[in-house]
């Protein structure tokens, strides 16, 4: 049995990205991708495996880009997203859907494949080293007894922000024990003369960019799957058939859990710049960032042998 998992949601088909498949974009001097130096970092924490959830038309090309050479220093599994990995009753309702169901539905798909404690990233974000050690020292405490608990690593939204467009975050409220007291999934936020802006049809709304924010980096334990299995079959009865694009999102289902009381979440702050490559045009800034990283000593300038 694993001590504490990696799982990695890479399903996404990059819809913003414009084109290619931008969680297996190269941004490091020797092909990395930036999956490679969250595996390096995790492992450096302590995690002993990783699960990368993936659709299966991304199969061959994911292992031929990373998932083979990784599985010579860990151990790794895959898990896979597919639209119509869903309850039977439903798929005759939701056939003509043409994209996954989000990042509950990428969870809900490991729970044959995970059976420790589990850190929960996306593929294309970077999150830097303090971020693991934090979740890999949460998820190997002993858990409490009572009501369940687990935990999310936040960051800073003026350090999430993209220069070339909007992004979708997880805008947290946190209390003064440390625990997260609301989470908003707030769409449509760009960052304007430094301030971090909220589009809206007909208006915009300022939000402070010192306000902590998930960006889907979740400590999770195996009993969660439970929770989220039984959530979407609610969820699913609740969405009209021809809404093509609802996605089941843990952000949301994790408030809405907040709000019922029937889960804690301990939020742990990473001081490091997330950066990641939401739109085609950041990746020469994610480029520049690795590559300072490699100079400053973080990282060697070839992470793993090929």
């Amino acid at each position: 049995m694993s001590k504490a998992t990696l799982v990695i949601m890479a399903a996404g088909i990059g819809s913003r990205f414009g084109g290619g498949i931008k969680q297996l974009e190269p941004v490091g001097p020797n092909g990395e991708i930036i999956m490679d130096y969250s595996i390096y970092d995790a492992m450096e924490a302590g995690f002993d495996k990783v699960v990368f959830v993936i659709r299966k038309d991304l199969e061959k090309d994911f292992k031929e880009v990373i998932g083979n050479r990784i599985e010579k220093i860990v151990d790794v599994d895959y898990a896979y997203q597919e639209i119509d990995d869903i309850p039977g009753t439903y798929k005759e309702r939701f056939r003509d859907r043409t994209k996954p169901w989000g990042t509950g539905q990428a969870i809900l798909c490991c729970k044959d494949v995970v059976d420790a404690p589990f850190l929960v990233i996306n593929a294309d974000d970077y999150y830097g080293k303090q971020a693991f050690k934090e979740g890999y020292e949460y998820l190997t405490r002993e858990p409490r007894e009572n009501k369940m608990e687990i935990c999310m690593i936040s960051f800073v939204l003026k350090n999430t922000l993209s220069d070339n467009g909007a992004v979708t975050r997880g805008v947290c409220r946190v209390d003064a024990a440390g625990m997260l007291a609301q989470i908003v999934e707030t769409h449509n936020i760009e960052k304007v003369n430094g301030k971090a802006v909220v589009q809206k049809e007909v208006s915009a709304q300022e939000i402070d960019v010192e306000s902590p924010v998930s960006m889907n980096m979740w400590g999770l334990r195996t009993g969660f799957f439970q929770i989220l299995e039984n959530r979407f079959r609610e969820f699913l009865s609740g969405v009209d058939k021809t809404d093509l694009k609802a996605e089941y999102l843990l952000p949301t289902i994790i408030g809405e859990l907040l709000e019922e009381d029937k889960l804690s979440v301990r939020v742990l702050r990473s001081k490091d710049k997330w950066f990641g490559v939401t739109y085609k045009e950041d990746k020469d800034a994610v480029v520049s960032a690795v590559r300072k990283l490699i100079d400053e000593g973080v990282y060697p300038a070839k992470l793993f042998e090929r």
